[in-house]
């Protein structure tokens, strides 16, 4: 699923102004036309009555096709989220914005585990008159690596924006937009900038991160389409309530934390060059299940790793709390073909309880 975005971002802000001035002129155009039609002779409308006999038809048959609710498209990247990723990618970490808020455990996990980023973008946007609460269905950070500036985060939020408030409210304040080819830059508070993809999609982060999508969307730079690695992973995790994506050096790493003392085996040593990348994703509709999948490059490498994250559990298992004890308990790790496995479920108690734990605390950082 998607949304059906050209590469473009279909109309900006700019646009929908002089859209709005290509439909008045058609309509005019049409009136002249219905009343020249209207003078000529009988043969004619006898044709415009068989044209209008088509009409008719193809109205039913559209008003037979089932309603579409955005909701359903934004539960993934649409084309003109992907086309602002960077190809360089570390990770990206996005989050089904309404069906979060219908879980406490959903939002405290928010509140514990979320980029500190997101409470920013929250009080910026009702800064330029934008209601996260109301208006985002979806938002997504991507994290990626940009040369010598090492690591920059943009963030992506989708969802039914009132443009025209934004706009009547940037000019009451005299805001002018900064121009990037054919986007315009708004400033937002906590040093972010922003700009609409299209009407339904919202790119924003510091200066340098916001130009560095824009770049890849506007081809001077590879997108994340170029990167099938991370591209694919994609397409397994992203009907998510929350889910994330992320690289090989990102992977290693967060192996390394799960495997604590285990990492120290040589066995680690030898396959994680073979580690590919990992994906996960979170849903909270009936406790929490999260379903984690390091990808690797052969079936002996992902059985290797999943002999090492037995070992790893064991070792955390002797200092342990209670509360961690019993998460560690509801954890299978298995293999399957170049696949690890590993997948937890909790009911919500036992979930908001390892929360407050220092286990937890060292794996989700």
């Amino acid at each position: 699923m998607g949304t059906s975005d050209t590469k473009q971002g279909g109309f900006r802000v700019t646009d929908r102004r002089s859209f709005a001035g290509q439909e008045a002129d058609e309509a005019e155009d049409a009136s002249s036309a219905e009343a020249e039609a209207q003078g000529q002779g009988h043969g004619q409308e006898d044709d415009s009555a068989s044209s209008s006999t088509v009409d008719e038809r193809a109205a039913r048959d559209a008003s037979a096709l089932p309603a579409v609710d955005f909701h359903t498209f934004v539960l993934s990247l649409g084309s003109s989220a992907r086309t602002v990723i960077p190809s360089d990618i570390q990770q990206i970490i996005s989050v089904d914005y309404r069906a979060l808020k219908n879980s406490d455990t959903a939002m405290a996990l928010k509140q514990q585990v979320l980029p500190p980023s997101l409470k920013d973008f929250e009080g910026a946007l009702r800064g330029v008159g934008i209601d996260p609460d109301k208006d985002v269905e979806q938002l997504t950070f991507a994290s990626y690596r940009s040369g010598k500036q090492g690591v920059r985060v943009v963030g992506i939020a989708q969802g039914q924006f009132p443009m025209a408030a934004f706009l009547k409210k940037m000019r009451l304040q005299k805001v002018k937009p900064i121009k990037l080819r054919n986007s315009d830059i708004y400033p937002m508070p906590a040093g972010m900038q922003m700009t609409f993809l299209d009407d339904n999609t919202l790119l924003f982060g510091d200066s340098g991160a916001l130009r560095g999508a824009l770049d890849a969307r506007d081809g001077y730079s590879y997108s994340l389409d170029s990167n099938t690695q991370i591209a694919d992973m994609i397409g397994s995790v992203e009907s998510g309530m929350v889910w994330s994506v992320l690289d090989q050096q990102g992977t290693q790493n967060m192996l390394h934390s799960a495997l604590g003392d285990a990492a120290g085996l040589a066995d680690y040593d030898t396959v994680k060059k073979r580690i590919l990348g990992s994906r996960y994703t979170m849903n909270f509709q009936s406790g929490v299940n999260f379903d984690l999948d390091v990808v690797t490059s052969d079936s002996m490498t992902a059985a290797t790793l999943s002999s090492l994250l037995k070992a790893g559990m064991l070792y955390k298992k002797v200092s342990a709390t209670p509360v961690e004890k019993l998460a560690l308990d509801n954890v299978t790790v298995n293999s399957d073909s170049s696949n690890l496995q590993m997948r937890f479920k909790a009911d919500d108690k036992q979930f908001q309880g390892l929360m407050q734990s220092p286990l937890f605390a060292a794996v989700s950082k």
